[in-house]
């Protein structure tokens, strides 16, 4: 088992033989695969089965990212065989900070910290039962990525699904089938995450307010905006702020 922190702001594409457990503190990183583009916010970590091959980019310098890496065995838990994001409880808080003390190579001779670590591998099924939908599938065609980055760079806009059909050519019928057949999810799911990852960027990295942010995403409704947040990121986006104040304080 391997431990590594890391303020690098951009990591190639590559793999691990090993299992990767990716935490991340004071913003944003995105993990990138051939198939998704992933949000790891502060407070949350990744879990990246062997040999999936990813890269990693934060978007501010001060974001600090804390790697373990595990060997994964055959017949162990399927948890370990697929990639997904989980909130982090105040137990894997508290375990993660003890790891502090160690750095590089954990080995069996290490009884104490490899036992450790061991135990923090091994409840990561029991403590992430629920994978957070952070990602974003990519479009296959051109056409539709057009649409994507469109509804990106105008979300504070007032988007409205008919305009949006209008604009690039598609009936609504074709435009709403499109989206399930390339994204395998609906228009107002998939924009719907858009905005909701757009708002942790601006309340983690560009330090809005909740207010602000609600409007800067499209919602016209502070409640409305909040709400959705919580029903994506577990939290209130109130409530979220104040936790990384915390974590701030104990890092």
């Amino acid at each position: 088992m391997g431990k590594t922190d890391s303020g690098e702001n951009h990591v190639a594409r590559h793999n691990h033989l090993k299992g990767q457990f990716l935490y991340t503190e004071g913003g944003i990183v995105h993990v990138t695969t051939d198939e998704q583009n992933y949000f790891l916010p502060a407070r949350h970590y990744m879990w990246i089965p062997p040999g999936r091959i990813h890269s990693i980019r934060a978007n501010a310098e001060h974001v600090m990212m804390r790697n373990l890496y595990f060997p994964v065995e055959k017949g162990e838990n399927e948890f370990y065989r697929h990639i997904g994001i989980y909130p982090v409880n105040d137990l894997l808080l508290e375990m993660l900070f003890f790891t502090d003390r160690w750095n590089g190579q954990v080995t069996a001779e290490q009884k104490a910290a490899y036992h450790f670590v061991l135990s923090l591998k091994y409840i990561l099924p029991e403590i992430s039962q629920y994978s957070l939908p952070f990602s974003l599938p990519y479009p296959k065609t051109e056409r539709l990525l057009e649409v994507v980055r469109y509804l990106y760079a105008h979300m504070d806009e007032d988007i409205l699904f008919p305009d949006i059909a209008k604009r690039f050519g598609y009936s609504e019928r074709t435009l709403a089938r499109v989206f399930v057949q390339e994204l395998n999810m609906t228009f107002v799911q998939f924009f719907t995450l858009q905005r909701m990852m757009k708002a942790l960027q601006l309340l983690l990295e560009e330090k809005h307010t909740v207010n602000e942010t609600a409007y800067m995403v499209g919602y016209n409704s502070v409640p409305t905006f909040s709400n959705t947040f919580r029903k994506i990121v577990g939290t209130r986006p109130s409530e979220y702020i104040a936790m990384q104040g915390v974590l701030q304080q104990k890092g």
